[in-house]
């Protein structure tokens, strides 16, 4: 419980007429549950996590017969698979051999190949020289997070050392890079993990993720492994260090083709150690996978018996810690199975990276699984292809070669098969029965499921004209609303209105500010700080989100991976205090206005459409014009707030504006990037249609 401020019945300190600006306008003391109320949404997630945490374990200890393994690596497979997206069909690879490069014991193709029509990938092709153990096992390389992709140091090196040991190896660029980037004219500010999240941006809007993109390089990089006469299909391995590691884990768990791995630098535990390090890039937070109990010792569970060695360094940010403990749950289901050996753990004293140590024991694993040899494998010289002999693409990116498909053009072409989907829908569709997708969607309840608030009046100030009722709304349990109640001395009150701000519930309490002009028509206006917003927006710390996808960003991630949106919860806050507003003045009025500035007003569409009982007219400024426009845009500015994840296989803003006819007004609406646009302009009108 919140330590309490000294509750005062009376303070006079309005001097001038109208509403007036306070003193101190704010409710919540400053500790709330013994922590900052800026953290009032990391301590609600991570305390949601923690129960996720303990029923997660509970079921793993309930997995020891082989049908039961079996039956949770078939559903934890299927639920992984759901919130990833649907994968395209398989197309042409088209694969060119653009370049050779011979070296001792070695040699080096470039190659180009189509992942997704005229979507291209760059990649090293390392091939032994020797003709004896052909077809030889193939292992696929996918790089972290370098800027230069395939070309950095050690994922050359590991590659040339599975050559010179008897394996193909193949390492690719991921999107954004290497020669990858997919906005190659916002070079050199947006690359890497900022690119990543940029594209995740649209596509959590259609119901897919920046892995989506990531894990179907992977398998059509094996697809072109499979092609090469060098390499036998049936032994095929799969190895990345740091966000490589991250794809590795990704690409073993989903791909049975994979028969060996050695995910580095990436594994922890999800629960523990990255909620306290903080949800990381888009490609790292696949939706829900808290909520249906997938964690990073999911990973090394999914395929087991599969032989895995996980490679963790002492000093890296992803604690060793976690990486122990998802370790030795994989190893006791791995024993279980009768197959300890087939799960290892290297520790190595080190920071982040893919090191001399590490790749040798890589190499023999490889060695031991997929050629039959466990003998040590020690590293020899390795010449380094410069920069320039690893290009395949003109100018050393591949966006320009002609015809070329980015992230986004994918995104946008599906955005308008999903365009036409929505039209049909919408057309073809009863109301309740769309008003129900939405719900579940985004994650709204009935208001009729949602429980009352626990409501504190905490003070009162008293003005000439009006006075202001402090109050503190608790929809549940970790979740403090802080409320300004304006109620004018006119009687009987005229009206009730609902005031939202992105900036918190003083945003527009200043003298002849908007509050004080709805007051003087004889109104009761209850301005709220909705979760996140006002006295509980997040503050600066260990974000490196802001300033571009908003500073809640690693908040919303975490939301993200217990299967929610800010979208949904704030819609309910909304809910449940209009409800209050309604129920303590009724005799104001029967239904209630809402004016939401800001990004509050995607919520407060959502509320609206979905209670309309509730709502006499809905006024909305400075809102997001359509989640279609995110698509269209490519890049975004802050939007992250207003994800939901796969809405626009359902709806979109305007669908919902739509239901709402003449009680809707939308004033200075905004595009992708936070610009003011005018809402008779093409990109309106098109959102409309």
């Amino acid at each position: 419980m919140y330590k309490r401020e000294i509750i005062f019945a009376l303070v006079i300190i309005f001097l001038l007429p109208g509403v007036g600006l306070s003193k101190d306008l704010r409710v919540l003391p400053e500790i709330i549950d013994d922590g900052s109320a800026n953290d009032m949404m990391s301590r609600y997630l991570r305390d949601t996590a923690n129960r996720c945490f303990e029923n997660w374990k509970q079921q793993y200890e309930q997995r020891k017969s082989p049908e039961q393994i079996a039956e949770y690596q078939k559903r934890i497979r299927a639920e992984f698979a759901e919130a990833i997206g649907d994968f395209p069909q398989r197309t042409p690879l088209n694969p060119r051999i653009v370049g050779k490069v011979r070296r001792k014991g070695y040699r080096i193709e470039k190659v180009i190949f189509e992942s997704q029509p005229r979507h291209y990938v760059s990649a090293l092709l390392f091939l032994p020289n020797k003709r004896k153990g052909r077809p030889f096992p193939g292992v696929l390389i996918p790089c972290g997070h370098s800027e230069n992709g395939k070309a950095y140091e050690s994922y050359q090196t590991m590659a040339a050392l599975l050559a010179v040991n008897g394996m193909v190896a193949l390492v690719f660029d991921p999107i954004d890079q290497g020669e990858r980037s997919q906005l190659p004219e916002k070079l050199p500010s947006l690359w890497g993990t900022k690119a990543h999240t940029m594209l995740g941006v649209g596509s959590i809007l259609l119901g897919r993720n920046t892995a989506w993109f990531e894990i179907w390089d992977g398998m059509r990089a094996i697809d072109y492994l499979e092609s090469r006469r060098e390499v036998d299909g049936d032994r095929i391995g799969c190895t990345g260090n740091s966000g490589g590691g991250t794809q590795t884990s990704y690409l073993m768990s989903l791909d049975d083709r994979i028969k060996a791995a050695a995910p580095s630098c990436y594994i922890t535990n999800i629960y523990e150690r990255i909620l306290d390090l903080g949800a990381q890039d888009a490609e790292q937070n696949i939706f829900g996978q808290l909520a249906f109990g997938m964690d990073h010792a999911d990973y090394l569970m999914l395929r087991a018996p599969m032989p895995i060695m996980i490679c963790a360094a002492t000093q890296d940010f992803f604690d060793i810690r976690g990486t122990w403990q998802s370790f030795r749950y994989a190893k006791r289901l791995y024993s279980r199975m009768g197959f300890a050996e087939r799960i290892d753990l290297l520790e190595n004293d080190a920071p982040h990276n893919y090191n001399r140590l590490q790749r040798q024991s890589v190499a023999r694993w490889m060695s031991r699984w997929l050629l039959g040899r466990d003998k040590p494998i020690t590293e020899p010289n390795i010449v380094l292809l410069s920069e320039e002999e690893t290009t395949c693409a003109p100018d050393g990116l591949v966006m320009n070669i002609e015809g070329a498909r980015s992230t986004y053009d994918l995104n946008r072409d599906f955005e308008k098969q999903l365009a036409r989907r929505r039209r049909e829908l919408w057309t073809n569709t009863a109301p309740a029965e769309l008003l129900e997708r939405v719900r579940k969607t985004a994650g709204i309840r009935p208001l009729a499921d949602i429980p009352a608030p626990k409501v504190e009046e905490t003070g009162v100030i008293e003005g000439p004209t009006c006075k202001i009722h402090k109050l503190i709304l608790k929809p549940e349990e970790g979740i403090y609303l802080p409320a300004l109640k304006f109620v004018p001395e006119q009687t009987p009150a005229k009206g009730l209105v609902l005031y939202l701000h992105e900036a918190g519930k003083d945003a527009d309490a200043a003298e002849n500010g908007p509050i004080d002009e709805l007051l003087k028509t004889g109104r009761i206006v209850l301005a709220v700080d909705i979760r996140g917003t006002g006295e509980t927006q997040q503050n600066d710390k260990k974000n490196y989100f802001k300033p571009d996808f908003g500073i809640d960003g690693i908040d919303v991630f975490t939301a993200y991976l217990l299967g929610r949106s800010y979208v949904g919860m704030r819609a309910e806050d909304i809910l449940v205090c209009t409800r209050f507003l309604l129920d303590s003045h009724g005799d104001a009025g029967p239904a209630v206005d809402i004016i939401a500035i800001g990004h509050v007003g995607i919520p407060a569409l959502h509320a609206a459409a979905l209670e309309p009982a509730l709502f006499d007219s809905v006024k909305l400024k400075n809102s997001l014009i359509s989640w279609a426009n995110v698509i269209e845009s490519g890049l975004s500015f802050n939007q992250f707030i207003n994800t939901v994840h796969e809405a626009l296989t359902t709806y979109d803003l305007p669908d919902l504006a739509r239901l709402l006819e003449d009680r809707l007004t939308i004033e200075a609406p905004r595009n992708a990037l936070g610009e003011v646009i005018d809402a008779d302009c093409d990109d309106a009108a098109e959102s409309k249609n």
